[in-house]
């Protein structure tokens, strides 16, 4: 009976490899024909020996889940079944995939505490601004709220958004801006426009984790490219243009998710220069860009619109529930892109043009950003301290914005610091979520704005004490 143990063992450890790689099939982080990374690389990763790597490896290539090539090493085979994440759900032993972050907080029950999340506290929107404008709209007899609207979407707010570009270095007309319903109906319209299966994009690594679920809905190919302080590594994209040829390369150039970095000028450039040698097309989301201090340069604004889409959105600075997102884009693509829109969604939503455009005539919205610049300033000092005192360090102090990208103290995985606070009733946002090679264990992302509530440090001490 004692020799048996070590092999019960060994087979649990086995089959916790073999769950790990079927989980990230059904989630789209590994696609058919993608290399599952060496023996010597899992093994590290999963902190187990090589053997128990060999092992789960014959037996999902027994099961024809992954195949070996001579020479090569494995690869994910097959067709995979229809996207689906619910046969895993929303549990809190859910594997902590791409969409963990977003499912364990928008399920979240009253009394969760989400520093992990991406977006703004309820009491930090303009309430009784939206609440004014739905009531002016309601009484406004041509306000647009029972009919289809323009294929391009609302006009007025077109031309607005015209002006808020121009004012950053970025001619556009308002036939060449498309709204949405969200950003991420948008980057959705986008691939849908620009990618076939099978296709290379390049994203950040770290990186914004729903960029990764969305791209991988699309079955392409996703390749990593080290993020800096001041930008991607431009000598590591080179190299990876070349080898690889992607199609597409998405990033947010102001307030990046998940590190909080703004790209400086000078990488900008070089990024441009490296698009236009490998034809790249560049996809800048520019969501956060509302929260910076001063205007941000943009790879839009050094472009024109020729290489660079520009996307944004006001979900996360005005409502996540009048949802109105939009695309800038050179004119020959945007009827392209627009038929696309009519055929997968036919209209954007009137109601939530009209609120935005409301707010944006009125003042209101410029008002209520320059108050969410002050608190959020106030908010990350505040999220700094107290997280410094615990031994948690910034790996950069950002301009502005909401993220913080922080290292925990030597020797700790931010996953099992995440589960060990989710007992506690805290949402966090472990590092390998945000990073395509999985090596930003040590790593968390905490939305300052969230952070307010001393109980949040209360339980990540414990959970670190648990997870150590």
């Amino acid at each position: 009976m004692m020799r048996n143990k070590p092999e019960q063992k060994d087979d649990t450890r086995v089959n916790t490899v073999m769950q790990t790689l079927r989980d990230q099939l059904a989630a789209r982080v590994l696609v058919p024909g993608e290399r599952l990374p060496s023996i010597r690389q899992m093994a590290q990763r999963m902190n187990v020996a090589k053997n128990t790597i060999v092992e789960a490896y014959d037996r999902l290539a027994a099961d024809g889940v992954i195949a070996a090539k001579r020479g090569s090493g494995f690869y994910v085979c097959g067709h995979l079944p229809p996207l689906s994440l619910a046969d895993v759900g929303a549990t809190k032993d859910r594997s902590i995939d791409p969409l963990w972050i977003i499912r364990q907080s928008l399920e979240a029950q009253g009394d969760m505490l989400k520093p992990g999340c991406g977006w703004l506290p309820p009491s930090w929107l303009p309430d009784e601004e939206i609440r004014r404008a739905l009531r002016r709209l309601s009484k406004e007899p041509q306000a647009g709220l029972l009919e289809y609207g323009h294929p391009y979407g609302h006009l007025a707010l077109r031309e607005q958004l015209g002006r808020r570009l121009g004012e950053r270095g970025v001619a556009a007309s308002a036939r060449q801006i498309i709204l949405t319903d969200s950003g991420t109906q948008a980057l959705d319209l986008i691939c849908r426009f620009l990618l076939e299966p099978g296709d290379t994009v390049l994203v950040d690594d770290p990186g914004y984790f729903n960029f990764q679920a969305l791209l991988r809905a699309h079955r392409v190919q996703l390749i990593a490219v080290p993020y800096t302080e001041q930008g991607p590594d431009v000598v590591a994209m080179a190299e990876l243009l070349a080898q690889h040829k992607p199609r597409l390369y998405i990033t947010n150039s102001v307030f990046h998710n998940p590190t909080g970095a703004v790209m400086s000028p000078i990488i900008a450039h070089r990024v441009l220069k490296l698009a236009e040698a490998h034809d790249l097309i560049l996809v800048e989301d520019d969501i956060f860009a509302d929260f910076a201090p001063s205007s941000s340069p943009l790879l839009a604004s050094f472009d024109g619109l020729n290489r660079v889409i520009h996307t944004g959105s006001f979900s996360k600075t005005l409502t996540a529930s009048a949802r109105c997102g939009y695309i800038a884009v050179r004119p020959d693509w945007a009827e392209q892109i627009v038929d696309l829109k009519l055929a997968t969604t036919l209209s954007s939503s009137g109601l939530g043009a009209e609120l935005v455009y409301s707010m944006l005539r009125q003042g209101a919205y410029r008002h209520h950003v320059d108050a969410l610049r002050s608190q959020l300033a106030d908010a990350m000092g505040r999220t700094l301290h107290r997280l410094e005192k615990l031994g948690i360090t910034p790996w950069m102090k950002p301009q502005g914005g909401m993220f913080l990208w922080v290292r925990l103290p030597q020797g700790l995985d931010s996953a099992r610091v995440s589960r060990a606070a989710l007992v506690d009733g805290v949402v966090l946002a472990p590092g390998n979520v945000f990073s395509l090679s999985q090596t930003a264990a040590p790593f968390l992302r905490f939305n300052v704005a969230q952070c307010q509530a001393p109980r949040i440090f209360e339980v990540l001490e414990k959970a670190m004490g648990r997870a150590g």
